[in-house]
């Protein structure tokens, strides 16, 4: 059996779906009937259910975007740095191997030659290079209190999409959003990310941190070509002249923009599509 947390949000419902297709036993812990932010309540409930693999999906990531977690920055700092602590504490005091939901958002740009990030390269969008929003830097620290984790996974998703009309979805966002900001990054296609973090455990992939991005990276122009090919939407798509108008008028902390380089879970066997095919497939099974 998996214990799953975090599983009715919008990544931990695809992980859901995904247990489901393969068979796999599993239970939705909730936090509303059980607090497993705290450690013994978690340590109880890992010695009573006796889980194969547990799966984080918990954490917080502030409504409608990242600019929540300027607001509300306890809770921020809670789910997204302190918890991954309590898991990782209770998962070695019951020797039960686990894999957590981190973000890619730790990173900005890409590599001196245009490559992304790997997963040895250390965060440089964090808290200890004050240039992060709030959200990033809590990630970059939970990621920091993780280091040398016995039997665990780390699996970084990157703007999330498939094809699903949603308020998370990125590709729904882009065809919502007034005016769009240019940008290269890498992206996760949804289902594919669950994927590959169910895997990780069924084909017993080495522990260790891995970049479940699509190969490959696009930028939002690319993007905005592809929903006018497929029909998404007809509508004159306008773009900010630039990364301070963008500031001024639309955000209120900076964002993540970045290429991360997922070859590592590309030899693991982790089963990531280019991300050119991912978004055509999307797109054109909209729904």
């Amino acid at each position: 059996m998996i214990l799953l947390l975090g599983g009715n949000g919008y990544v931990g419902s695809a992980i859901q779906k995904n247990l489901t297709g393969r068979g796999l036993p599993f239970t939705v812990a909730s936090r509303a009937s059980s607090d497993y932010s705290s450690l013994p309540v978690l340590v109880k409930m890992l010695r009573e259910l006796r889980p194969e693999f547990l799966i984080n999906a918990a954490g917080y990531t502030g409504k409608p975007n990242v600019d929540a977690c300027e607001i509300h920055r306890t809770e921020c700092l809670d789910g997204n740095a302190v918890l991954p602590g309590v898991i990782r504490e209770a998962c070695e005091q019951t020797q039960t191997p686990w894999g957590h939901v981190s973000s890619g958002c730790i990173f900005t740009g890409a590599k001196a030659d245009g490559s992304g990030f790997k997963e040895s390269d250390a965060p440089n969008f964090s808290f200890r290079q004050d240039n992060c929003s709030f959200y990033s830097g809590c990630k970059a620290l939970g990621e920091e209190v993780l280091s040398g984790a016995e039997n665990c996974f780390i699996w970084r998703l990157r703007i999330p999409f498939n094809n699903i009309n949603s308020a998370r979805n990125y590709i729904s966002k882009m065809m919502r959003y007034d005016r769009l900001l240019m940008a290269t990054n890498s992206l996760s296609q949804l289902d594919e990310f669950a994927d590959a973090c169910v895997a990780s455990w069924t084909q017993r992939v080495p522990f260790g941190t891995y970049n479940l991005t699509n190969p490959g990276s696009v930028t939002t122009r690319d993007v905005v070509r592809l929903i006018q090919k497929h029909g998404l939407s007809n509508r004159d798509f306008q773009f900010f002249e630039s990364d301070d108008q963008f500031m001024k008028l639309a955000a209120k902390t900076p964002r993540s923009n970045c290429v991360l380089d997922s070859t590592k879970a590309i030899a693991a066997g982790l089963p990531l599509s280019p991300i050119e095919d991912a978004l055509e497939s999307a797109m054109k099974h909209w729904i």
